[in-house]
């Protein structure tokens, strides 16, 4: 039996706890366990999102703020908030910004399924590697359709199942027989056992276009990246 909670209250504690605590190698552990392709999937998340100028852009789950530096990288000429519910990983994304003298990122401490912010104020929300780690789903969906302009766009980049069932194979044994292994040397090792647990417990693409759908947002849709190892998903806030 698992001994992690995929749900509600006691996975937010439990997610917020785990991410506090290994926020000092947080950024290290991503790229080494990724091999470096999460960079190419921050960077096609950036390429569908197509942020333009003068833009107010949400990044919720936002960690050490990878996702807002990426989309400043493609246009310096936006507001970005990065939002968190860890506060040593707000933390660390405010010491980057200020390192890089960053001053349209701004981070706040805050919960995806009550975000802190009026209605209708983004045009844009991203959420990278940080759904699933939600408590509810449906109460952070319908936040991120709140939020949103209308005509605003929702992108959830998440890790998913691969198409492939010879590749699947192999992914499964790297995640869950050699990625624990490797991140308990410089990390909590629970922390890295919950990994691909959350991914297993992650729905399936159809029920989670649905859960888009029902949240308010039309023509939800999905992109697969890397044989499906990862895939962005997507929907648009029709005007009202």
């Amino acid at each position: 039996m698992t001994e992690f909670k995929h749900q509600g209250a006691e996975k937010k504690k439990y997610v917020k706890d785990m991410f506090d605590d290994i926020s000092e190698k947080y950024d290290f552990l991503n790229h080494l366990l990724s091999f470096g392709i999460d960079y190419y999937w921050r960077f096609r998340l950036v390429r569908f999102i197509q942020p333009q100028a003068a833009q107010r852009i949400l990044d919720v789950a936002t960690g050490t703020g990878d996702v807002g530096f990426a989309i400043l990288k493609r246009n310096n000429n936006l507001n970005i908030i990065g939002l968190d519910y860890a506060y040593n990983m707000v933390k660390i994304g405010l010491q980057k910004a200020k390192k890089r003298k960053i001053h349209n990122f701004k981070f706040v401490q805050g919960d995806g399924e009550h975000l802190p912010f009026k209605d209708n104020q983004f045009d844009t929300l991203t959420i990278a590697y940080g759904f699933r780690n939600i408590g509810h789903y449906d109460l952070a969906l319908n936040e991120f359709f709140r939020v949103l302009k209308p005509n605003g766009k929702l992108a959830i980049l998440e890790f998913s199942t691969p198409q492939s069932k010879i590749f699947d194979i192999l992914y499964q044994w790297y995640f869950k027989n050699v990625l624990p292994r490797i991140a308990g040397l410089f990390s909590r090792s629970d922390a890295y056992r919950y990994l691909p647990e959350s991914v297993e417990n992650f729905p399936e693409r159809p029920e989670m276009l649905e859960m888009i759908r029902s949240a308010g947002f039309c023509k939800p849709g999905c992109i697969d990246l890397t044989f499906g190892v990862t895939s962005i998903f997507h929907g648009l806030k029709t005007e009202s």
